[in-house]
């Protein structure tokens, strides 16, 4: 064949000409330097840190270039490696994986011998010959560089690798940085080659490439080895086979490029490649390669599960709970920067205090009760008395961010500052509250007032002055009773189980709103749901400044616990992947009350669910029950908040955007005329304590005896001193009859209106 011949055919347009291949010698190939320093990162530097100042043959900076590579510190910090955090429920169940980087560290020994054999291979195939530079790699790089004119081939290290991933890792999500870790500088370039040279002083081979297989990133989300074998094929790498291992040792050139979804054909090419590479290099047989070659890609891919939208139904409102204690606890950082850094560095398994069976419980009733479509939607928190421990917190909205199907990540049972709404109006669920400052202010369990149907908004002093009602016999200025029917007098016990309103504002009249938000302060109230402060307004009694299921239920929670309140608790152990323990909130409980105090409130709710407007909540298995029913005005909310000696729960039924009046509405597929705290969230809670309660002891309350006011006699005045032979319609002992002290004196306070005055529900 001739010399034309050979020549290929060319289009019209085609001006390529072949030339004569030129043999080159080692000072020719020296002179290609200048132009591989531009185009060979690795040749770059060793021409400047290494070659050149040794060989003298090309300026090129080499004395600054040496310069510049003594200068750099050797105390080369690898930073702790971002992992996946894990969330357990209290049995141990798996709540979600979250993570900024999805991958989990293990030792060499939890890696197949495979993968160790196929990376090295494919990567670095003279990684146990070489120190930190491959001197023979770099004029191989060289050579054919030069050769096509352009960089075709590199020539780092796998240690030198191993640092550019560091500098990577400690870039974070910062894509400034992160471009600039990535950059084929030669001063960069020195300075890895530097850290590299003292890695290899300081670590074994084995530990560099077990480094190096936990810090890689193998696509779709999965950093390191073990994240990548669960990615793909859905196991741990220690099982790994030969063509899985071949497969994902070859995705670290180009995870995007290979992507065994996205480009299969590409995959397998590659992963052949690096079958033939393990052949060459003797770490396998010919048939062992030939029957991996055989085989399919075998994907079992598992699609990245990350964060609290990934929980199961209901839980993501807890998981993220659980999220934001860890970001501003002081127990897990002094500073908001440390716990962000704790968060994002991961590597924790989080136990919590979720308990699954009372969380499936209180899931199903908020979700059997009230449909997602529904104009209103509930949220409830079960607490368990004496530890603050949170057992269950649940809603009907489910977690995320699809507002078209009613979803939401705003979690109502929770303040603002944990990821929830402004909170809602509890109504006469904090009435409980009034009676227990009262009673700790010295007023007996027999407290007797006159309680009209109706009246004015007493003066009453505040923690710092007095409160006035500049609104007097204006609609403003006026406290009602839910009924007509409802006129005094009455003593604790009847005004609690009816929820007399007017009981309860001359019962804070004559101990004082400072007592009151005193008390409130002790149970946890310390604040708005909002973050804002409790203001000192008649209201506050009755329910008109705004808490959440999670505050309620552990209030009860602290009767129940006969008066040792215990701060919420959602963390019971933290640990880190290697075995470590990390400190964690401690329980923090006191006692804010005296237990007699805590008994008589007690007696008095007990008495709600037997008597009262709650006495047709029982729990299937009869066990002994107190609670408090709460709707405000307008039935725009309605509450249930109820307790057995060992578990405590709060239940609020109402619309948290556009403040639907819940009447002529229809609620779980059930009309109701007008919601009630006793028919609205009430069959809720039972519901839910109901399940909730299997299994657990029975635990009753340690009750006084309250004697009940003497019975009315018809013909006697209803409000005001009583009159008449054989009237026993008046005051009882141990009580006054209206209150002490006529009107305070002291500085005057803004003078305001309760909003949104809150009344009861009687069903």
């Amino acid at each position: 064949m001739s010399p034309k011949s050979r020549i290929p055919a060319q289009d019209p347009g085609d001006t390529w000409v072949p030339r004569p291949r030129r043999r080159e010698t080692p000072i020719g190939l020296l002179g290609h330097a200048g132009k591989f320093l531009g185009s060979s990162v690795l040749g770059g530097i060793l021409l400047a840190g290494i070659v050149l100042p040794a060989a003298g043959a090309i300026g090129l900076g080499a004395k600054s270039g040496a310069e510049s590579f003594d200068s750099i510190p050797d105390d080369f910090k690898t930073p702790p490696l971002t992992q996946a955090t894990q969330i357990f429920d209290a049995k141990g169940g798996l709540i979600a994986k979250v993570y900024e980087r999805d991958r989990t560290v293990i030792p060499a020994e939890q890696m197949s011998p495979l993968i160790r054999k196929a990376q090295v291979d494919i990567e670095d195939a003279r990684f146990y010959e070489h120190g930190a530079v491959d001197l023979k790699g770099v004029l191989r790089a060289i050579t054919k560089n030069a050769e096509s004119g352009s960089a075709v081939q590199g020539a780092s290290t796998l240690t030198q690798q191993y640092v550019k991933n560091v500098n990577v890792e400690k870039a974070g999500d910062d894509p400034d940085a992160v471009r600039e870790a990535q950059r084929k500088t030669l001063g960069r370039k020195i300075q890895e080659l530097r850290y590299a040279i003292k890695l290899e002083e300081d670590l074994t081979k084995e530990q560099i490439l077990t480094n190096y297989l936990n810090i890689t990133f193998y696509g779709h989300q999965a950093y390191g080895i073990q994240a990548a074998s669960q990615r793909y094929f859905a196991k741990d790498a220690k099982d790994l086979t030969l063509a899985e291992a071949a497969m994902l040792a070859g995705l670290v050139q180009n995870p995007s490029q290979y992507d065994p979804k996205l480009h299969p054909v590409a995959a397998q090419k590659r992963r052949d490649t690096v079958i033939d590479k393990m052949l060459e290099q003797k770490h396998i047989t010919a048939d062992q390669a030939k029957e991996a070659k055989a085989a399919p890609l075998g994907l079992n891919y598992r699609d990245p599960q990350n964060g609290c939208i990934t929980a199961r139904a209901g839980v993501g409102f807890f998981c993220d709970y659980v999220r934001r204690v860890v970001k501003q606890d002081p127990a897990f950082g002094k500073s908001a920067a440390e716990r962000k850094k704790l968060w994002d560095t991961g590597g924790l398994n989080i136990y919590t205090t979720l308990d699954p069976d009372k969380q499936a419980a209180a899931q199903n009733a908020v979700s059997t009760k009230v449909y997602v479509t529904d104009p209103v939607s509930a949220a409830m928190t079960m607490v368990e008395p004496g530890t603050g421990k949170i057992l269950a917190m649940a809603q009907t909205r489910p977690y995320g961010l699809a507002k078209e199907k009613n979803e939401t990540v705003v979690n109502y049972n929770v303040d603002a500052g944990m990821g929830g709404g402004i909170g809602f109006q509890p109504g006469s669920n904090f009435k409980p509250i009034v009676a227990a400052a009262a009673l700790e202010a010295g007023l007996p369990p027999t407290q007797s007032y006159d309680s009209p149907n109706r009246m004015d908004w007493p003066t009453m002093t505040t923690c710092g002055g007095t409160w006035k009602n500049v609104n007097k016999g204006k609609k403003d200025g006026v406290i009602p009773n839910e009924s007509p029917r409802e006129k005094g007098p009455y003593q604790l016990k009847e005004a609690m189980a009816l929820s007399v309103n007017t009981y309860f504002v001359q019962m804070e009249q004559e101990i004082g709103l400072c007592a009151v938000k005193q008390m409130a302060n002790k149970l946890g109230v310390t604040a708005k749901a909002s973050g804002d402060p409790l203001e000192e307004l008649p209201g506050l009694g009755l329910g008109t400044e705004e808490v959440t299921p999670l505050t309620m239920a552990n209030v009860y929670a602290t009767f129940a616990a006969r008066g040792t309140y215990c701060a919420p608790l959602a963390i019971s152990r933290i640990s880190t992947v290697d075995g470590k323990d990390v400190p964690v909130p401690a329980p923090r409980c006191e006692a804010v009350m005296s237990e007699n105090t805590a008994d008589v409130i007690n007696t008095v709710l007990l008495g709600v669910t037997e008597k009262g407007t709650g006495k047709d909540l029982g729990l299937d298995d009869g066990r002994q029950i107190a609670g408090k029913t709460g709707t405000t005005d307008e039935k725009k909310s309605a509450w249930f908040t109820g307790y057995t000696g060992n578990l405590a729960g709060s239940v609020w039924l109402g619309s948290p955007g556009t403040k639907v009046p819940m009447r002529n509405i229809r609620i779980g597929g059930e009309y109701q005329a007008e919601v009630f705290g006793a028919t609205g969230p009430g069959p809720i809670w039972r519901k839910a304590m109901s399940d909730a309660v299997q299994g657990l002891p029975e635990k009753n309350f340690t009750t006084v005896y309250i004697p009940d006011p003497p019975k009315r006699d018809p013909n006697c005045p209803t409000t005001g001193p009583t009159s008449g032979a054989g009237c026993t319609g008046g005051a009882t002992p141990g009580g006054t009859g209206k209150p002490r002290g006529g009107d305070p004196v002291g500085r005057s306070a803004p003078s305001a209106p309760p909003a949104d005055q809150p009344d009861d529900g009687r069903q």
